[in-house]
């Protein structure tokens, strides 16, 4: 199903009107499949790859319906549910629903965990339309009676399949069964099984079903890349990587690993913040701050941000360490590509790792390009991420685990100073510096000489240079030789719990 416009497929002027404001004008598939059926009161499982749209799809018919209701909530009663698996995700469903909302007169309050209560209390106590919450905190609220589920008339789960992964199905099952039966309920997800299935045929009413398209969903403009290489060239080759121009998300297996590598690019000079379970609420969000205003150009991550996390124009994605399951690779890869850009996905692949990596792109149904590398200097790596790599510093990683200062230009002076730039990632000097081994750099650090990453490449690579358009004129860096911590530090994110 297709339509020219918003208000065709029944969304109310003001809320059309809202969108346009957006730049927001034709409707995703996902939304063209859904809106009719959904604004029409009836319960919908909608099923779209990340990034298709489907915050819209469900937020403009709840908008739509409290809008036309017109009641003024009771205290502790919220008349609408959002449900989502992390606080990211509630965070940023939030900022899209505040403009629908204020265009209808709605309130809105979030409830999740990792931040005091009270505030939250406060808001439920006024009386809310909206609460968007996890499914944990919003449980932990109800018992204390704070609020209660009796009067909400719309449900909507955002990520169902990832509430499943993440071992929510029975806090979401207790949380529905508080919910009025008669009310609309709306659920929305990426991928589709078994355990989705079983919701569906407790919760939702004679459902209307739509995909609006393939499960196994690698976007049209989405190229996707293996990378076969030793272990201890992942380093060099990730800082090569996300030294280019442009965002880059670089997803590792375990917290431990995040944090890790976010320190080795900084290192490096490479502006990176990670993002993981270990992190308090205040470092997550001042990291996605940082990552967002584009302070970091880099985010290393764990699974907690491969759903539903959406940051504009990145484009870049790399799997430091492959996930475990076809449905995370797919999530992972849809946080580029986003709604009709391009996008670019590299899996970083050792030999020990050739069986597990081919099992998995097979069961997501991508045919990958895969390349044999040796080091940083394969041409591959500037067809990759095209353009002239920098190191303009790296930021401060505080020991909560937020990103709060800049590091600043890497020096040109010698590597004396390499030690001194440890805690504020002046810059991929560390350890002996280019120019000790005869390179140089231009314009501030923004061309960078053949040590390129001295830290992973030693001084092999003397006198070398990226040309201006950022295409390699020698052997280029980290091929070789004294990474002053070396395959420790390329293992070290790949290691510790998950």
């Amino acid at each position: 199903m297709s339509s020219s416009s918003f208000a065709d497929l029944g969304v109310p002027a003001n809320l059309a009107a809202i969108l346009a404001g957006l730049d927001i004008t034709v409707p995703t598939p996902i939304q063209a499949a859904t809106l009719p059926d959904s604004l029409a009161g009836r319960d919908v499982l909608g099923r779209g790859r990340t990034g298709s749209g489907k915050s819209y799809a469900f937020l403009l018919p709840l908008v739509a319906r409290l809008d036309a209701q017109r009641r003024t909530p009771r205290s502790k009663a919220p008349r609408a549910l959002i449900l989502a698996p992390t606080r990211e995700l509630v965070n940023q469903l939030l900022e899209a629903l505040k403009p629908l909302a204020a265009a209808a007169g709605l309130s809105t309050q979030t409830v999740f965990g990792g931040v005091g209560q009270n505030p939250q209390v406060a808001g439920l106590r006024k009386g809310v339309d909206i609460v968007v919450a996890c499914p944990g905190r919003l449980e932990d609220l109800i018992q204390q009676g704070h609020c209660n589920l009796g009067d909400v008339e719309v449900t909507i789960l955002d990520e169902a399949d990832h509430m499943a992964d993440l071992g929510f199905l029975p806090a979401v099952r207790r949380l529905l069964k508080q919910t009025p039966p008669k009310g609309q309920r709306l659920l929305f997800s990426a991928t589709l099984d078994n355990a989705i299935d079983t919701l569906v045929k407790q919760f939702l009413h004679d459902p209307v079903t739509h995909e609006a398209d393939s499960a196994q969903s690698p976007v049209a403009k989405m190229s996707h890349h293996v990378l076969h290489l030793d272990r201890e060239h992942r380093v060099p080759v990730l800082v090569d990587l996300a030294s280019a121009p442009g965002r880059t998300v670089i997803f590792t297996r375990t917290k431990h690993g995040a944090k890790a590598l976010a320190r080795q690019l900084n290192k490096n000079g490479v502006p990176s913040v990670d993002l993981h379970g270990n992190l308090s609420q205040n470092a997550r969000t001042r990291n996605m701050d940082a990552f967002h205003s584009g302070k970091a150009t880099t985010l290393v991550a764990t699974d907690v941000a491969a759903r539903g996390i959406h940051v504009d124009d990145v484009a870049l994605v790399v799997h430091a360490d492959p996930p475990a399951e076809h449905k995370a690779y797919l999530h992972r890869s849809g946080r580029t590509a986003r709604a009709g850009a391009e996008g670019t996905v590299v899996t970083l692949m050792t030999s020990d790792q050739v069986g597990d990596v081919r099992a998995l792109t097979r069961a997501a149904g991508i045919k990958p390009t895969t390349t044999r590398i040796n080091g940083s200097a394969h041409p591959i790596l500037i067809e990759l991420a095209p353009g002239e790599r920098s190191a303009p510093g790296g930021l401060v990683i505080e020991s909560g685990g937020s990103a709060m200062a800049s590091g600043g230009s890497p020096k040109k002076s010698g590597g004396g100073g390499g030690r001194n730039r440890r805690r504020t990632g002046g810059g991929a000097g560390g350890g002996a510096s280019a120019n000790a081994s005869g390179g140089a750099r231009s314009g501030g650090g923004r061309s960078r000489s053949g040590s390129g990453s001295a830290s992973t490449s030693g001084g092999g690579n003397s006198g070398q240079r990226r040309s201006g358009g950022g295409r390699r004129t020698g052997a280029g860096a980290g091929s070789s030789g004294g990474n002053g911590g070396g395959s420790h530090s390329a293992a070290s994110f790949s290691s510790g719990r998950r």
